[in-house]
């Protein structure tokens, strides 16, 4: 595959060129939740609503270098606080346990480690940071932390537990929590692989929980606005609000095509998404996920506030038509990467076969666009490009950053052990690639359709299967 390159010249026009209308074009993002940390890199998704897009903008014009920090562990969420030192949670390769790590604001070097109880597969996966920087997470006993960092009389770092609240009672044994996010009200939402949803308030000690329908898995994260929280199902979409007790009720439940089986590079049957809110109005106008209809999946937006489906637009028509990754969504904007194929090396002890058995990794990218009038969406376009990490929107470039994977043997759809991987930008408003960085070669370099977080100073910190790299502009 063959990506334009642009100049430093022609880079410098389009990065100074485009913030304003990136901004009218993807705006707002949604709202700023109080108890969490700062918009852009307080989760995995940017956001609690979980939008992939972030304000800061990536790097400048100028050469582009790549750092990688060696942790021998896979770091899916690497996020940012206000004080600007980057945390990230960790799985190590061997013995698979997670691991929080402060990392070097500036170099990117772990600066202390705390390693914390091992669970599911995505209990390493999914945490957040709070309003006083602290990553919040549930370990693999069920229990809340709220991990601060600090520095000791010796003048070194240190990462340790400020709070904890067991859930043991909510979380059924032998099940494992995925997903957290706050709500508006400062209590912690949960959500488990075996279909429970639970509040968690560690000031009062009151933990809720309800239990979807039987047979209903949850293997994303969840999302919360101030309208409440979106989780979906392995079957379908709710949007689930709290009573004054923070008991969750469904405010709405709507079902989806979860096709025939689970697809290839996808970890579960059913949807691969976690449930974005977006919207022209408040931010949280509409709840977006992709179904897992055969053979081609559709983008499904709903009215956020009642559930009604607005539109169902198939989608990564292009490439593989099957996605494990959040969609990223502003303003009026859908966007929609593929991991169709994509070669995970290890999958939850649930996920089954896959439907069919094996595939190549065709790549893709979709974008849909919400009409004016909310009168229902259009495909706006479709490419090829293989992303190998969940990409992310900048409202201040204008562009949006990935990892791409490209085949040893160009133009075929196959993957391998010594695949190359580039650091690419791409132009929301057609879809193609404007500038790339060979990052390296082989599985250490291997992003993993993990996401990665703009940080302040215009800095990409890319999770690896290995460690954390680290892409910088002049």
């Amino acid at each position: 595959m063959r990506f334009a390159l642009l100049s430093a010249a022609a880079l410098l026009t389009l990065v100074s060129a485009t913030p304003a209308q990136a901004a009218a074009s993807y705006a707002p993002l949604p709202p700023h939740n109080p108890y969490a940390g700062p918009d852009g890199t307080a989760t995995m998704h940017g956001d609690t609503g979980s939008s992939d897009a972030t304000p800061l903008a990536g790097p400048g014009a100028g050469p582009l270098s790549s750092h990688r920090t060696a942790l021998a562990s896979a770091c899916p969420t690497v996020l940012v606080g206000g004080d600007g030192f980057p945390v990230a949670l960790c799985t190590t390769i061997f013995g698979l346990t997670p691991t929080v790590h402060l990392l070097d604001p500036g170099t990117g070097e772990s600066l202390a480690e705390l390693p914390i109880a091992k669970g599911s597969l995505l209990g390493g996966v999914y945490a957040y940071l709070d309003d006083q920087d602290r990553l919040v997470a549930v370990d693999g006993l069920g229990t809340l932390l709220r991990i601060a960092h600090r520095r000791t009389s010796s003048g070194n770092w240190e990462l340790y537990v400020d709070s904890s609240l067991p859930l043991t009672g909510a979380v059924p044994e032998g099940d494992a929590v995925t997903g957290v996010s706050p709500d508006w009200q400062g209590r912690v939402w949960f959500a488990t692989g075996g279909g429970v949803v639970g509040t968690a308030d560690d000031r009062t000690g009151t933990v809720r929980s309800l239990t979807l329908p039987a047979g209903e898995k949850i293997a994303n994260s969840i999302s919360t606005s101030p309208l409440g929280t979106a989780v979906a199902t392995t079957h379908a979409t709710y949007l689930l609000t709290a009573g004054t007790d923070g008991t969750p009720h469904i405010a709405w439940r709507q079902a989806y095509d979860r096709g025939p089986g689970r697809k290839p590079g996808q970890l579960s049957w059913g949807t691969g998404s976690t449930p974005t809110f977006f919207g022209p109005g408040t931010g949280t106008d509409y709840l977006t996920i992709v179904d897992n209809a055969a053979p081609t999946v559709s983008l499904l937006v709903y009215r956020a506030a009642t559930g009604e489906q607005l539109c169902s637009v198939p989608v990564l028509k292009a490439g593989g038509s099957g996605s494990e990754n959040s969609p990223i969504a502003a303003g009026n904007s859908v966007f929609v990467a593929s991991t169709y194929g994509y070669p995970y090396p290890k999958l939850p002890t649930d996920a089954g076969d896959s439907v069919p058995s094996s595939a190549g990794f065709y790549g893709g990218l979709s974008r849909v666009d919400v009409r004016a009038d909310g009168s229902g969406c259009d495909l706006k376009w479709d490419d090829k490009v293989r992303s190998a990490a969940v990409p992310r929107l900048s409202t201040g470039d204008g562009l949006i950053h990935t990892v791409i994977r490209n085949p040893v043997i160009p133009g075929t759809n196959g993957t391998s052990i010594i695949d190359p991987y580039y650091y690419g930008e791409i132009d929301p408003e057609t879809g193609k690639v404007v500038r790339t960085k060979y990052l390296g070669a082989g599985f250490i370099f291997d992003t993993l359709q993990m996401a990665g977080t703009i940080a302040p100073g215009r800095v990409v910190l890319q999770g690896t299967t290995t460690g954390v790299l680290r892409i910088t502009a002049p």
